[in-house]
């Protein structure tokens, strides 16, 4: 079978140094030619194969036919035509390949697929989808605040009631394939589409209330649970944390919210943060807070909604890996000045 093709051609070769039929140079194929058991002068199907290089049909399957005038003209046998026809096969499977195999930005510069991790806030999502779909930026918050604004319901996001077509904590983690008809409204759209599917496969409906919470509230706290836990087992322990001061009218006092209140993400939390005036400062208002605070993944949105027993009521990361979580007020304190202690060492 000859090798994958781009062209086929028959070309007459009169002689050396003469030019073809077909307006080639014939030396390279008179030699080629004869390297097939032809003479100068004899009818070669040349099958252009990638990078130049010509695969020549045995002459079994070229008639050299005379018609009037002394002229020839070439026939192609049955096997050439299958020949031809299996060539031809190949030149469209590799067009295909060649389609498939190209990267997805090469003519858009559009990325093939988009991940979002875990805990993105919408701000951080919004930046992402600008990037991938190569958009000015900002215009994928306004296709979301586009939606908010639109009358006909169709055209808004499939959004909870409580979350007043905010999508935050609806923007679910996962990888989202992206072509060259989506917009940042499709994505935004299959994205609120894709957590409320996942949520209710984890087992929160939009009708549930596990623990008496709405399937909003859980989602919210699926969010700090997400913010302030890295592991499955330190979210279990952290979403009950949640619980039992909401239990008890405790102030939840996470730096998480706070932080995302001021539009920020660090550890150093101040004595005058702890004052500022925002609904998302869970050290002065009780509850919690309005908004989920990112887009909780799957292992934070089943701890919220069953976290495992436990007295709980403080925790405070020591330093990496190192989660500590007691009911004793005292205790925690020394957890939090060692903590203390190791940020200052490290720094």
């Amino acid at each position: 079978m000859p090798p994958p093709s781009t062209a086929l051609e028959i070309i007459r070769c009169p002689g050396p140094g003469r030019h073809s039929s077909a307006g080639r140079f014939c030396p390279s194929v008179v030699s080629r030619c004869r390297k097939a058991r032809t003479g100068s002068g004899d009818m070669c199907v040349v099958t252009h194969a990638p990078y130049g290089l010509p695969y020549l049909a045995p002459m079994s399957d070229v008639h050299d036919t005379q018609h009037s005038g002394g002229r020839r003209r070439a026939r192609i046998t049955r096997r050439g035509r299958l020949l031809l026809t299996a060539g031809a096969a190949v030149l469209v499977v590799g067009v295909v390949l060649l389609l498939i195999l190209v990267p997805g930005d090469a003519g858009t510069g559009r990325a093939e697929k988009l991940t979002l991790p875990e805990g993105r806030r919408a701000s951080q999502v919004y930046a992402a989808v600008d990037k991938a779909l190569r958009v000015a930026p900002g215009a994928t918050e306004k296709a979301a605040e586009k939606a908010a604004e639109a009358r006909n319901p169709a055209e808004r996001l499939r959004l909870p009631a409580e979350a007043k077509d905010n999508p935050e904590g609806y923007l679910y983690p996962a990888t989202y394939p992206v072509d060259d008809d989506t917009t940042p409204r499709s994505l935004l759209s299959f994205m609120v589409n894709t957590a409320r599917q996942k949520y209710a496969a984890d087992g929160l409906p939009p009708t549930a209330r596990p623990g008496g919470l709405s399937a909003y509230e859980t989602v919210v706290v699926a969010s700090v649970v997400q913010a302030e836990a890295n592991t499955p087992k330190d979210m279990g322990k952290v979403a009950r944390v949640v619980r039992n001061r909401l239990d008890r009218g405790m102030p939840l006092q996470m730096d998480s919210t706070l932080n995302y209140g001021l539009g920020r993400s660090t550890l150093d939390t101040t004595h005058a943060d702890t004052r500022t005036d925002s609904p998302y400062n869970t050290y002065r208002h009780k509850g919690l807070p309005p908004t989920p605070i990112g887009n909780p993944g799957q292992d934070a949105t089943r701890a919220a909604i069953s976290p495992p027993k436990g007295d709980w009521l403080y925790f405070v990361t020591v330093r990496a890996g190192d989660t500590r979580f007691t009911a004793d007020y005292e205790e925690h304190r020394r957890n939090v000045r060692e903590f203390n202690d190791a940020r200052k060492g490290s720094g």
